[in-house]
C-alpha cells in the first residue's frame, strides 16, 4: 500500500496564497496581511526584528506554518504505523540572523510532545523522524525561491496604496472573533 504523501498516490497539486499590503521602508514600514479563508484579514504585519511591534511578522507566520505541518504530518506518520495520536503539541522556534549582509532564517527548532496510546518509543522516534523528513515546510526551508516582479506605469498603484487607509486587527482580536463567529456569535 501506497503511504498518502506519495506523488503516485492520485494526488493533485494544490495551490494557496496570502497577500500583504506593505507602506513604507522595511524598518519604519507597517502594512496588512490577508488570505482567502479570512483567517488573516487585515492583520498587522511589521518588521520581525521589532521586540514591541503589534502583529505578525515572517518568522512568526513561518514558525506557525512549521509547526502545523510538522504535527499533521507526524499524525499521518503515526497513523500509517498503526497508531491513533490523541494530541501533538508542537512549537517551532526559528532562529533568524544576518548572514552575508541580510537576514536569513538559519534554523527552526521543533519541540514537540504528544499522546499516542500504546506506541513504544523506539516506533515513536522513528515516525518523529520521518514527519521531519517528511513535513512539506521542513522540506521547503532551504527551497529555490520563484518571483514575478512588475514595476506598475509611473508609480500609480503606490499613489493608491499612500491614499488608502489599512484597518489593521491585532491576531488575538482576529482569532476571538473568529472563535465567536464559529459559536453564533455576531461580530
Amino acid at each position: 500500500m501506497r503511504p498518502r504523501h506519495d506523488p503516485g498516490c492520485g494526488m493533485k497539486p494544490y495551490t494557496r496564497k496570502a497577500s500583504v499590503l506593505w507602506l513604507g521602508t522595511h524598518q519604519g514600514g507597517k502594512g496588512a496581511i490577508s488570505t482567502p479563508s479570512a483567517v488573516l484579514k487585515n492583520v498587522a504585519y511589521a518588521s520581525g526584528s521589532e521586540v514591541k511591534q503589534r502583529g505578525t511578522n515572517p518568522p512568526e507566520l513561518i514558525a506557525a506554518a512549521h509547526a502545523g505541518s510538522f504535527s499533521m504530518t507526524l499524525a499521518n506518520e503515526l497513523g500509517e504505523a498503526g497508531y491513533r495520536p490523541r494530541q501533538i503539541d508542537t512549537t517551532a522556534t526559528v532562529t533568524m540572523e544576518i548572514v552575508a549582509a541580510a537576514w536569513t532564517m538559519t534554523q527552526s527548532h521543533l519541540d514537540v510532545i504528544a499522546t499516542v496510546p500504546k506506541v513504544a518509543q523506539c516506533d515513536f522516534v522513528d515516525a518523529a523522524l520521518r514527519a521531519k523528513a517528511n513535513c512539506p515546510i521542513s522540506r521547503s526551508l532551504n527551497a529555490n525561491i520563484s518571483m514575478r516582479a512588475k514595476l506598475s506605469p509611473r508609480g500609480a498603484a503606490a499613489e493608491r496604496v499612500r491614499s488608502k487607509r489599512i484597518p489593521v486587527t491585532p491576531v488575538s482580536a482576529t482569532i476571538r472573533n473568529n472563535r465567536a463567529r464559529r459559536n453564533g456569535a455576531k461580530t
